[in-house]
């Protein structure tokens, strides 16, 4: 169990959290929230003791292993290889040392003598710690790390400092997951991640059995993987038992209640006053007024966290450009020998709004600098159409920025029809309010840069927008607002995220590029998952009948493998046809097991003797626990008929499922 015991840290005058306390059990997945600001990476880096807290303490479990990817990329270690770095980060290669230190030691002593078997059980002792640590197995494990990160075989020999930063994060990722950590924290792992690598990663968390802790604005990544959400705000930590929608919705709830709470006990305040008011001066009623003056002197008044101000994102209007916006046409790029892509060929249309996708390195950004004129193809052609005023962001806008002016200087020597207070509240959406727009742009982070070149794009008259990863330094409300200025917007967007949810509610086209071809999907993100999965299960099983076909002779061994791939298909062809009954099968299998603890809960509750001296908190549990009882009552039998149904045609799928 991880330990926070009145901890409190600050900087100068600002205090981030002030006594705070928090008990992190093992096997938690607890996902860390909050306004940018509140201190969420500072308590990170403190939980692992980069940063030491100005009174309380943080107990960590002995003996425990600790994984931490900081948000702010780190240098690699120079002339060192790529699986070199891994096996040194995860303390492979120190262990082979001491492996090798204790063989040429054990050939210098006698077998007979007690130094002998002391040196031979050292050896037992790292030998049997290099095992568990997957020594043996290492580079195999690396090698499937590393490919579900997006690397590829020919960058395994590479030179750590040859990778760009989000390559380099991955590396971190990546030594992280091969050093057998006991607790992983995350801050921000999604940013650096496309699509499929941010699937993997997902899955390989979702089998890990230590302690997860995360700080992360994609909603989905959230969603998936929590199961108990932790908000930093207003110096205190606040715990979500549930997955990060759950905490919308409950915080909402939580809300609402506190308002009737403090309505409630400002209304008893009115009328005890009122009484003190009344009666103050009458001798028999002295000792009531005396009463109530202790007890609103005793009486902790509810607060409410104030409901922040309102602010809207919105582009200046565009001018109407032609119905046909972009022209590509056989295009191709190259850089030396490396072929990014060939003959790729699209037309973008007016109001469209369309997604950009496809894995690191597949040339994602290097199409958004060809179509805004930052680059020049190798051979193909790149056609804007009438009146089309474009505005293009990506990670390198800032370097645009004047180093010598302030964000406030900065945002108001932009040409834009905006007023200087609309100036100021664009600033306070991205999140630089009070004091920070005096800042000078030289003292920013990388992120506070890309925020302010994203807010100077918006000031644009534009109406075509090519956007190549605008979301990756904005919180979660910041990215909400963004998101309905982006759909309000009348113009033709190009969008290039690995935010799923974010995508999902904004664009109505995406483009894959894959293997240096384009792939066009007519709908939202989830369609497109949909039917990239589909595409690539088809062309799967077509090179498996072309690999068949190609196989004139079979021997026995070869034709019990078929039959076997066979049954395996059918089998998984059922499971297909009966999808949504084991979906329903699955989720009642879980209420099953939330109740049953539940139950467990309430029984432990009327065990404990001081709950036993409140009666009306007796009959309330008592009543709790007859209602979970009918509970599990009706899902065992919605469990039987959804097993009878499976059965009833499919018998083989229903033993699967039930087998033990």
């Amino acid at each position: 169990m991880i330990s926070l015991e009145n901890v409190s840290i600050g900087f100068q005058e600002r205090v981030l959290f002030d006594n705070l306390n928090w008990r992190i059990p093992r096997g938690s997945r607890i996902g860390l929230v909050g306004n940018n600001g509140t201190g969420k990476t500072t308590l990170f880096r403190s939980i692992v003791g980069l940063v030491l807290p100005d009174k309380g303490n943080i107990a960590l479990p002995r003996n425990q292993r600790i994984g931490y990817l900081p948000q702010d990329l780190i240098e690699l270690k120079s002339n060192i290889d790529l699986i070199s770095y891994l096996k040194e980060k995860s303390g492979i290669t120190k262990l082979e040392h001491s492996l090798k230190a204790c063989e040429e030691h054990l050939t210098s002593l006698s077998a007979e003598s007690k130094a002998y078997l002391a040196a031979f059980k050292k050896y037992e002792q790292i030998t049997n710690l290099f095992e568990h640590r997957g020594g043996y197995t290492f580079s195999t494990q690396a090698h499937k790390v590393l490919k579900g990160l997006g690397f590829r075989e020919k960058d395994f020999t590479r030179q750590c400092t040859e990778f760009s930063g989000g390559w380099k994060m991955r590396i971190i990722l990546a030594s992280i997951l091969l050093s057998s950590p006991d607790i992983i924290l995350l801050d921000e792992p999604t940013n650096h991640l496309d699509t499929e690598s941010l699937e993997w990663l997902e899955n390989w968390l979702l089998n890990f059995s230590g302690t997860i802790l995360v700080i992360s604005h994609d909603r989905y990544f959230m969603d998936k993987l929590m199961t108990q959400i932790a908000e930093l705000a207003h110096q205190r930590l606040t715990l979500y038992q549930g997955n990060f929608s759950y905490y919308l919705e409950e915080k909402d709830k939580r809300h609402e209640l506190l308002q009737k709470e403090a309505k409630n006990q400002q209304e008893k305040i009115a009328k005890t006053e009122t009484f003190i008011e009344r009666f103050r001066y009458k001798n028999t009623k002295a000792t009531q007024v005396q009463s109530r003056i202790k007890m609103l002197e005793k009486m902790q008044i509810v607060k409410i966290d104030k409901t922040p101000k309102k602010v809207a994102i919105y582009f200046p209007k565009c001018p109407r450009s032609g119905d046909q916006v972009v022209s590509v046409e056989n295009l191709a790029k190259e850089y030396e020998e490396i072929k990014v892509f060939n003959g790729l060929t699209f037309t973008l249309h007016r109001g469209e709004r369309v997604a950009l996708v496809g894995v690191n390195g597949a040339g994602k950004s290097t199409l958004s600098r060809l179509i805004s004129k930052r680059e020049r193809p190798t051979s193909g052609t790149v056609h804007l159409g009438h009146k089309v005023n474009l505005a293009f962001f990506s990670q390198e806008s800032s370097d645009n920025l004047n180093y010598n002016h302030s964000v406030l200087e900065e945002i108001s020597a932009e040409p834009s029809s905006m007023t200087s207070g609309e100036r100021r509240n664009l600033l306070g959406a991205f999140l630089f309010s009070g004091d920070d727009v005096y800042k000078p742009i030289s003292v920013l982070s990388g992120g506070e840069k890309s925020r302010l070149s994203l807010a100077k794009i918006l000031m644009q008259e534009s109406n075509f927008l090519i956007l190549d990863e605008p979301t990756n330094h904005l919180d979660i409300i910041t990215k909400e607002l963004f998101q309905q200025a982006l759909l309000k917007y009348s113009g033709t967007i190009l969008i290039v995220s690995h935010d799923r949810f974010f995508l999902d509610n904004l664009i109505s086209r995406v483009i894959e590029i894959r293997d240096g071809r384009i792939y066009d999907y007519p709908g939202n993100y989830s369609y497109f998952i949909e039917k990239r999965n589909q595409l690539l299960a088809e062309t799967n099983e077509r090179n498996l009948y072309i690999k068949k076909t190609e196989q004139p002779k079979q021997s026995a061994k070869t034709s019990d493998k078929l039959r076997k791939q066979k049954e395996a298909e059918e089998r998984n062809r059922i499971y297909r046809q009966n999808k949504d009954v084991l979906n329903r099968l699955k989720l009642a299998e879980e209420e099953i097991k939330l109740i049953e603890k539940n139950k467990v809960d309430i029984e432990n509750q009327l065990c404990d003797p001081i709950v036993l001296k409140d009666s009306k908190k007796v009959q309330n549990l008592m009543i709790d626990l007859k209602k979970y009882n009918q509970e599990l009552v009706n899902l065992n039998k919605t469990q039987k008929q959804l097993i009878l149904s499976l059965s009833k045609d499919n018998p083989l799928i229903c033993l699967l499922y039930t087998s033990p």
